[in-house]
């Protein structure tokens, strides 16, 4: 899987349910509770915490939300983006997974969710190897059609 791990966290640090809550179920409680130890953590910045039983060596906590379950924005997402990038920059990793940041829970569909984290990850990734997750094959064929679409990535 990589190096790290993002969580599309809210500013307190609660990991409930969406991906937060599977990391947690996956990786154990110490992550919830390493994570709250810096709360609040405002949108636009990031934390690392241990991964527990998870194969990473990190996961970097960048809220996308202010409070459990309460909804996320475009601008949310490209500074959490931005912000775990820069988090990882400084850590030293070489490979980070992200989930789609601000889909789901927050509430952005999956179109405005890549839209955001391509900008960030874009200007942001020097020396990161980047790879976005999703939950099914259907969803991101529909991802990639929108990139394509809307000439957001360009491949040689």
């Amino acid at each position: 899987m990589g190096d790290a791990i993002v969580n599309p966290a809210n500013t307190l640090m609660i990991m409930g349910d969406g991906v937060a809550g599977a990391i947690k179920k996956k990786g154990g409680p110490i992550i919830e509770e390493e994570a709250k130890k810096h709360a609040p953590v405002p949108i636009g910045q990031a934390i690392a915490t241990t991964a527990g039983k998870l194969r990473v060596k990190y996961v970097i906590h960048a809220p996308t939300v202010q409070y459990p379950a309460s909804p996320s924005t475009r601008e949310y997402v490209y500074q959490a983006t931005k912000a775990a990038l820069l988090k990882a920059r400084e850590l030293g990793v070489e490979t980070i997974a992200f989930p789609l940041m601000g889909a789901g829970v927050g509430g952005l569909s999956p179109e405005e969710s890549i839209e955001e984290m391509l900008k960030a990850i874009m200007e942001f990734s020097d020396g990161v190897e980047v790879h976005v997750f999703v939950r099914s094959r259907d969803l991101l064929d529909n991802v990639l059609r929108h990139i394509e679409r809307n000439g957001l990535i360009v491949v040689d």
